[in-house]
């Protein structure tokens, strides 16, 4: 029987997003018995209502509230409405993402030390480290399927994937395969393997890359402790005298504000969602936002260095046939200044339907250029740069209380300004990405600017002081104990890893502690 509890039940865990680190919490801690409340902003679409169709299906998913953009970013000139392509739906991004799951690398939890101080970068070591996040991770990649791990095989690879391949072993690269991938390479924990659709990013229509929406959430339901409301859209979150948080309120589906009463908040909305509702939850006590006594909420926000690289050829490719993200190249995500930059990158299969393509591209082009490009669309490979960016304190969200939503909430802006190390890793990324193109055969090899990215990490990130963040090593607010943060946002520094794996690992450790301090009474 699915929970349904009283508005003024305050002994429950109040959740705020449905995501990979909000919908993992959720399960987890209702499979230990706790009640949950997961608010959610919008509404729930299951694997037979998603659209093989990109434009479509952007419009059924998307987060399209309003939103500003201020920098230097290209994003902010070309997507000034869209800073980041995330899900408004039960399951969050998980929808939309592609399903990379990679460890990060020892180093990357600890880069000030790695790394030293770098100019204009405001480098962190994490809290916690990898010896303690080995078994987190391995949890993780069991719930979620990941290929080549547990004894999973990897997935088939399609002609975008062999392509990069027999560029990349050509140079030397050796670490070179199809990929750590939460899509079924097999029929694994009830769902079919995948059937190589090659709509990845608008929903998984056979349920073979995990996703919250029918994993976790639905798992969650049936102990009988999770209630989920979807179409809830959370305006702010209240305390009492002591500083303690007391309830979220939330406008719910017809418009109507609601308040839910709550033993503890979890805030897992996103890198922008999550320090807006911090912010806007200010009061007389916490006249700068909660859990804001250092001034971190918002700061910090990191999208990873990101671009594309396409290569045309003399022979068809077809890199829309098979699953989106097909192969990666791992080499390059070492740590080597010698190539002119701190941190590493991933290289990693992409295709882009013809819809996206013509979008993305190059907006508001036109000429010969943009248009041979797309009459050899067939001819195309493609592949993503994944690499850590630099935390940078003026890289962040703020809100704006002269310029509200459809619920009278002020926005967000996203400001974001590449740090120059982001840029020579780019462009370094960029040679490499070309040279395995020409490698194999390439008439034609060229560089693609960021498009709106869907990797969104810190804002709210985790630190041993709390003087240099916003919370502890349990994803706990330093200023408040029972109100949590359990998404990307509260990553320290953000590795050149796809970062999905690591919010959910970090989920099932923050559930086993919640319940444990539960337990002792503690929070």
């Amino acid at each position: 029987m699915v929970a349904k509890y009283d508005l003024s039940d305050d002994s429950v865990v109040v959740i705020i997003g449905t995501g990979a680190g909000g919908g993992t919490l959720a399960n987890e801690l209702a499979q230990k018995g706790i009640k949950v409340v997961s608010l959610e902003a919008g509404g729930r679409y299951l694997p037979q209502d998603f659209i093989n169709d990109e434009w479509e299906s952007f419009g059924q998913l998307a987060w399209l509230d309003k939103r500003t953009t201020s920098g230097d970013w290209r994003v902010a000139r070309d997507f000034s409405g869209l800073p980041a392509w995330i899900v408004k739906a039960v399951g969050g991004t998980t929808t939309h993402w592609a399903g990379a799951s990679l460890r990060f690398q020892e180093h990357e939890w600890k880069t000030l030390t790695h790394y030293g101080r770098v100019d204009g970068a405001n480098l962190l070591d994490w809290p916690i480290d990898a010896a303690e996040m080995e078994p987190w991770y391995a949890l993780a990649e069991t719930k979620m399927g990941v290929t080549r791990t547990g004894g999973r095989p990897g997935l088939p690879g399609n002609s975008n994937f062999l392509v990069l391949e027999k560029g990349a072993k050509s140079l030397g690269y050796q670490d070179v395969h199809t990929g750590n991938m939460a899509i079924n390479s097999i029929e694994y924990d009830g769902r079919m393997s995948c059937q190589q659709t090659g709509f990845c990013f608008q929903g998984c229509k056979w349920g073979a890359k995990w996703s919250t929406a029918y994993t976790e959430i639905p798992l969650g339901e049936e102990t009988g402790f999770l209630e989920v409301r979807e179409r809830s859209h959370v305006a702010r979150i209240e305390h009492d005298a002591q500083g303690k948080v007391t309830a979220v309120v939330y406008f719910d589906a017809d418009g109507q504000e609601q308040r839910q009463a709550a033993r503890i908040v979890a805030v897992a909305g996103n890198s922008i969602e999550s320090p807006r509702l911090l912010l806007n939850s200010a009061s007389s006590m916490f006249p700068d936002g909660l859990a804001n006594s250092s001034g971190q909420v918002g700061r910090n926000y990191m999208r990873h260095v990101t671009g594309s690289v396409y290569g045309v050829f003399d022979k068809p490719v077809r890199m829309w046939r098979g699953t989106t993200m097909a192969g990666i190249v791992r080499d390059e995500a070492r740590h080597d200044p010698a190539r002119g930059f701190v941190g590493g990158f991933e290289l990693e299969t992409l295709s882009l339907g013809l819809p996206f393509m013509a979008a993305f591209l190059n907006p508001g082009a036109w000429g010969r250029e943009f248009t041979s490009a797309l009459d050899n669309y067939e001819n195309m490979a493609g592949m993503w740069i994944v690499g850590e960016d630099m935390p940078q304190e003026t890289n962040r969200i703020t809100v704006n209380s002269d310029d509200v939503d459809q619920f009278g909430l002020p926005t967000p802006n996203v400001n974001f300004d590449d740090h120059p190390n982001d840029v020579a890793m780019r462009n370094y990324a960029y040679a490499k990405g070309a040279e395995i193109y020409r490698a194999v055969g390439a008439t034609q090899a060229y560089p693609t600017p960021p498009y709106p990215s869907t990797h969104n990490l810190g804002t709210n990130r985790m630190s041993e002081n709390p003087r240099d963040g916003v919370v502890n090593r349990w994803g706990q607010t330093h200023d408040i104990p029972n109100l949590f943060v359990s998404d990307g946002s509260q990553f320290t520094t953000g590795a050149a890893e796809n970062p999905t794996l690591t919010i959910v690992a970090l989920a099932i450790r923050q559930a086993d502690h919640i319940a444990r301090e539960m337990a002792a009474g503690t929070i």
